[in-house]
């Protein structure tokens, strides 16, 4: 599985201002539920009772919130770089500035690990983390993570 087989370009953002690790949960479920046609709450809810259980922090300032959502049909990612690191309790203690925002279907089966393997495996590599971080646009961010030649 690829990252390009559930994040759009379209679902690229650079610079998001979110000072704590809440507003930066909230101003992505809003992101994500404009694009998927669904509530706030419906994102917000289940992705911050996720969180609660134990941060989503990588390490190395990358990470990825995830949480499954009733009704929605196949997996959905929003990358977003922040324009500040904030605090995410990420395991190794540094600030977070790489999110990847995961959704995955309520029913769906064991593929969720298959596409939140595909996220890890990306966000894991500092050759990868050092692209996203000096992207200019939202579309070199898309062209980094997806492994397609510059343009």
């Amino acid at each position: 599985m690829q990252v390009t087989d559930f994040l759009q370009p379209g679902d690229v953002l650079v610079d998001l201002d979110a000072q704590t690790k809440l507003r930066a949960l909230q101003l992505l479920s809003r992101r994500a539920a404009t694009a998927l046609g669904v509530s706030e709450q419906a994102i917000f809810d289940p992705l911050y009772a996720r969180e609660k259980l134990g941060s989503t922090g990588l390490g190395e300032g990358a990470a990825i919130p995830h949480t499954r959502v009733a009704g929605l049909e196949k997996p959905f990612g929003l990358l977003a770089r922040l324009m500040k690191p904030i605090d995410f309790e990420a395991i190794d203690e540094m600030p977070v500035d790489i999110l990847f925002l995961l959704l995955l279907p309520a029913a769906g089966g064991k593929d969720h690990l298959n596409v939140l393997a595909a996220v890890a495996r990306q966000l894991r590599s500092p050759d990868m983390l050092k692209k996203l971080r000096h992207a200019d646009s939202a579309d070199e961010l898309y062209v980094a993570i997806a492994g397609l030649p510059p343009a």
